[in-house]
């Protein structure tokens, strides 16, 4: 696993962002005490929200930059942000990835999962290293990094990507409520069950941290056991399991599952999510120890969580790449109807494996829905610096979700077909915001005036930018293959082409900053120095 390791100064953190912050700004005449008063609203946690580890407020002398000594007890504190992370590459959209994969590639595609996991990982980490290195989360540092216009244009983009990707987890967790009724439950009314999980997430939110990740601790569990139990029921092949993920394969046949099987393992919304959850815990930043052994134990966190969501992945790939692969209706599988395939291939057993299914898709959709809640909060605080109690911002981030889920579910409730059509539009959806939130986390991550010692360094860097361009051309691939058949007529394709060119454009942008804006900072803070002196 790439180290992740670094040392920085809360000096060098708070002149960069008092620097360039218009709130700082325009506060700086003022006194101390209400730049304190203000903070709690401004921040991702309270003071009072957040988890303190052992060891923390103890005295340990002059900090030498070192990390204290290794200690599971502070593993154990510092579990849970990488969980909570770690269901977006759960979520019903991406089970629907694994069982086509399966149905369709067989165990082909079981190494491209593997490795797009670990894609996953090396993003979620500079996530989490920006929100620890720094003290503010992703959204925030857009708003103060990007122009007013270019701000606006990200966090549209980030609102979208969220509403998709909460379509197909409501949608998903209504299919499940569906099966688990024997079809009583239309789907309108698993959208409308569904959306109350915004108060199970209020309830637990009043009792702690802790308490909310042990709930999603659970539901984790209930997914690993249901698809467990129907791995035991399928009994897939292991030596073909083992050679599908040590060996490559890839065929024009199996191109456009590979495609999604990348596409769904970023989520533009986790990248946000994840560096505003590594501030639920205490840590002090004027030691540079301290912030190096928090990155440490999120590293180590962060890489079980993925490892765990990537053994539930491989158990639903296997399941229908053992029933399904070379059928005639491998093709035909999608979320609606993947439990009544299985029924018909594996039987009832012990326990009827559609309700196996079930019970995992709705835990799969619940606490991916309950998530999608939690980084609305910090997406829509973060880039409009909205001064409002968290239970407004849930139930407005919700709306925003419930509503247009409300009218997909009445529209598309008559035909699977019509679903998987939905479903497709949803991940180009998916797709088309991935840049937006990779390019912005990567400049950001780069920068030595906000991270200090921190930053990434040269290696790390290009590999960095290297995956990022090898998602974002991926994607590219996918929206090519998908406007190049949906496309029909002249005014349609006017429009396309239009927005796509506004689109690279907008790239472009975020890359030329990436690229300009700090040496451009350097040079002129550089210059204002020497005019000082002189």
């Amino acid at each position: 696993m790439i180290s992740l390791a670094g040392a920085t100064t809360h000096t060098i953190i708070h002149i960069s962002l008092s620097s360039f912050s218009p709130i700082s700004m325009s506060t700086q005449d003022h006194e101390q005490p209400l730049l304190r008063r203000d903070e709690p609203e401004a921040t991702a946690y309270d003071s009072s929200e957040k988890v303190v580890v052992v060891g923390i407020g103890e005295s340990d002398g002059d900090d030498s930059g070192q990390a204290p000594a290794f200690s599971w007890k502070k593993l154990w504190l510092f579990t849970g942000p990488g969980f909570l992370m770690s269901i977006a590459f759960l979520d019903p959209g991406n089970l629907e990835g694994d069982l086509q994969a399966g149905a369709i590639a067989g165990y082909s595609l079981l190494w491209l999962l593997m490795w797009a996991t670990a894609i996953g990982l090396l993003v979620q980490l500079l996530s989490a290293r920006l929100g620890v290195a720094t003290g503010r989360h992703l959204a925030e540092l857009c708003r103060e990094e990007y122009p007013t216009w270019a701000r606006m244009v990200l966090w549209v983009m980030a609102e979208l990507a969220l509403i998709g990707a909460d379509i197909q987890e409501v949608i998903g967790s209504a299919i499940a409520i569906r099966i688990l009724s024997n079809g009583v439950m239309p789907l309108w009314a698993g959208v409308i069950i569904t959306a109350c999980d915004c108060f199970i997430f209020l309830f637990l939110e009043n009792y702690g941290v802790r308490k909310l990740e042990a709930f999603f601790a659970v539901l984790i569990a209930i997914m690993a056991l249901s698809f467990a139990w129907m791995f035991g029921e399928a009994k897939p092949n292991g030596v073909d399991v083992l050679l599908g993920l040590l060996i490559p394969k890839l065929s024009s046949r199996t191109i456009q599952q590979a495609v999604g099987v990348v596409g769904c393992i970023i989520m533009p919304h986790n990248v946000f999510l994840h560096s505003a959850l590594v501030q639920s815990r205490q840590v002090d930043q004027s030691k540079k120890g301290r912030v190096q052994e928090a990155l440490n134990y999120y590293s180590i966190e962060s890489t079980a969580a993925l490892v765990v969501s990537l053994v539930i992945n491989i158990f639903v790939t296997t399941v229908f790449a053992k029933g399904f692969y070379g059928t005639d209706i491998a093709n035909s599988i999608g979320l609606v109807n993947a439990g009544q395939y299985l029924q018909e291939k594996y039987g009832g057993g012990v326990f009827p494996i559609l309700y196996i299914w079930g019970i995992g898709l709705l835990a799969a959709g619940q606490s991916s829905t309950i998530t999608g809640t939690y980084a609305g909060q910090f997406i829509m605080g973060g880039f409009l610096n909205l001064r409002l109690k968290k239970w407004v911002r849930a139930l407005i981030t919700r709306s925003f979700a419930i509503i247009p889920t409300m009218i997909v579910a009445l529209v598309f409730d008559t035909t699977e077909d019509s679903l998987d059509v939905l479903n497709e539009w949803l991940n180009v959806l998916q797709s088309v915001q991935i840049p937006f939130a990779l390019i912005p986390l990567l400049c950001l991550v780069s920068k030595e005036q906000l991270m200090g010692t921190f930053k990434i360094g040269p290696v790390l860097k290009i590999i960095s930018w290297f995956v990022a361009a090898l998602v974002i051309l991926i994607n590219g691939y996918l929206l090519l293959e998908f406007f190049s058949s949906e496309v029909n007529g002249a005014v349609f394709a006017t429009i396309v082409c239009t927005f796509t060119a506004g689109y690279v454009a907008f790239i472009l942008y975020l890359v030329s900053r990436a690229i300009t804006f700090s040496p451009w900072q350097k040079f002129t803070q550089t210059k204002t120095i020497t005019n000082t002196e002189d």
